[in-house]
């Protein structure tokens, strides 16, 4: 088989088609064509696009499958109308456009990171990036609703896959916006499900909750998992969470969740689990590393690693299952 340097052009490119894509999640160009498809005239007016560039950039687009373009009208793909439109409740862009705000910039600096160890975003400055999120709601809202954008495929394979008919109640740490323990609350309607987290996030969830008819069964209960223990309950999920951190914080979350835990209950991690040979799972990887310049110490891991710590918090039954696209549970059972 002849050699050709078309994989290395295509990956050492790809920031291309990535702010291609990016930057029309943060134009709102896929809301736009929801509501109505458009020539390249009407696109331009609406953008305020001039003309050099304006053509290129809508027909990148239908090039990498995100627009459908006929007879001179431009109008979504199937995938983007579900998920890229900010009026329809499956929207995912949320995460998308804090990747182009915040992440794009950030990832400039990865040589001074895999240098120094240390995280490359606001903390450079001096300052604190969670303390920025939380200072208004509407920017809370909006980090919330990232992770929400960021979390929804695996939600929902975490609502069908765990044998939710043995249990009756689920805490969600870290819950963020709640759609966790939301869409298994509306999967399952004889679970009563709680979310644990800052009491800042407490409006925001609440919110989400009577939109989605689950008020009276979802509940939230404020807490510092630094400094609190979790929630009582069946099963203690953590979606997204465990690679926020380091190793003795990661360990530490385990040990509470197993003393918050009855006999026969369940924990359940989720993240970007990194395959065992960590030769697969690109994805886990690159998000270990947008760890290192996101965070202190935080890191993705194996399935193997979770299993590992389970284990020594007194976890049995553990196993690793697939959940959707990179994303994977490691699960855990307390014995009597």
């Amino acid at each position: 088989m002849d050699l050709t340097p078309d994989r290395i052009l295509e990956v050492g490119t790809s920031f291309w088609s990535s702010k291609a894509l990016l930057a029309a999640v943060e134009l709102g160009v896929f809301t736009a064509l929801a509501e109505s498809p458009a020539d390249l005239e009407t696109l331009k007016r609406r953008f305020g696009f001039q003309e050099r560039g304006a053509k290129d950039f809508f027909d990148v687009l239908v090039a990498l499958g995100f627009l459908q373009r006929e007879n001179g009208i431009y109008r979504n793909a199937p995938e983007p109308d579900l998920f890229l439109d900010r009026a329809k409740p499956s929207y995912i862009g949320g995460i998308l456009e804090m990747a182009s705000k915040r992440l794009y910039g950030f990832w400039d600096h990865l040589i001074p990171a895999l240098r120094s160890g240390e995280p490359q975003n606001e903390v450079r400055e001096g300052g604190d990036p969670f303390a920025a999120l939380y200072a208004s709601e509407e920017g809370l809202k909006g980090f919330l609703g990232a992770m929400t954008g960021g979390s929804r495929g695996a939600n929902l394979a975490m609502a069908r896959s765990i044998p939710w008919e043995r249990y009756r109640t689920c805490a969600d740490v870290g819950t963020a916006q709640g759609d966790l323990v939301a869409q298994i609350a509306l999967a399952n309607p004889h679970l009563k499900g709680t979310g644990f987290d800052l009491p800042p996030v407490k409006p925001i969830f609440e919110s989400y909750m009577a939109d989605l008819g689950l008020a009276g069964r979802v509940s939230f209960t404020s807490g510092d998992f630094f400094e609190d223990e979790l929630p009582q309950a069946d099963v203690i999920l953590m979606g997204h969470i465990l690679h926020d951190w380091d190793l003795p914080t990661k360990k530490m979350l385990l040990e509470k969740a197993y003393r918050a835990l009855p006999a026969g209950g369940a924990v359940v991690i989720y993240d970007a689990i990194i395959d065992d040979d960590r030769s697969q799972n690109a994805f886990g990887l690159l998000m270990s590393l947008n760890m290192l310049i996101e965070t202190q110490g935080g890191f993705d891991y194996t399935g193997a690693d979770c299993i590992g710590w389970m284990q020594e918090a007194g976890f049995t039954e553990c196993r690793v299952e697939h959940l959707v696209g990179p994303d994977s549970m490691v699960v855990g059972i307390k014995g009597a």
